[in-house]
């Protein structure tokens, strides 16, 4: 997790959390995805290549104060890019929404221009359907969806 949050990608895509340490990793994943998995059952995922028992990255569910929607997200570490990876692992956390959660619509953001991620989404059957703001002072990105 330490690698993936100083990941140039993670930068650029998603924001500079400030996590430099191992403890500061801990944190962040005790505030953030376990704290969220005891408050509605559901959280980011840690995402394995099963065999070697490597971690590669996250996907999952997060529920954000500023979207109506339950939003999917997801983030690789480079060299498992383009594998098709993400698409299982975001396929399954989707599935696993609709059929266990009971969701009935699905969303996803993005930074205006992840197109890599952007593309991610078009080939699960998510939408672009406008540009949102998450806070008064953030930047615009794109909203995209799926009625499930």
């Amino acid at each position: 997790m330490l690698r993936l949050l100083n990941e140039p990608s993670w930068l650029r895509f998603i924001g500079d959390k400030g996590i430099r340490t191992l403890e500061a990793a801990r944190d962040y994943i005790l505030k953030g995805p376990v704290e969220m998995y005891s408050r509605l059952g559901f959280g980011l995922y840690l995402v394995e290549l099963k065999e070697e028992n490597l971690s590669i990255g996250i996907c999952g569910l997060i529920k954000r104060d500023s979207l109506e929607d339950v939003d999917i997200g997801f983030a690789f570490l480079p060299e498992y890019w383009g594998k098709g990876y993400a698409y299982e692992a975001a396929s399954a956390v989707i599935d696993y929404g609709v059929n266990a959660l009971g969701l009935k619509r699905i969303v996803a953001i993005t930074s205006i221009d992840n197109d890599s991620s952007a593309k991610l989404l078009a080939k699960l059957g998510l939408r672009f359907e406008k540009l949102v703001k998450l806070s008064d002072d953030s930047e615009a990105v794109k909203l995209f969806g799926i009625d499930v």
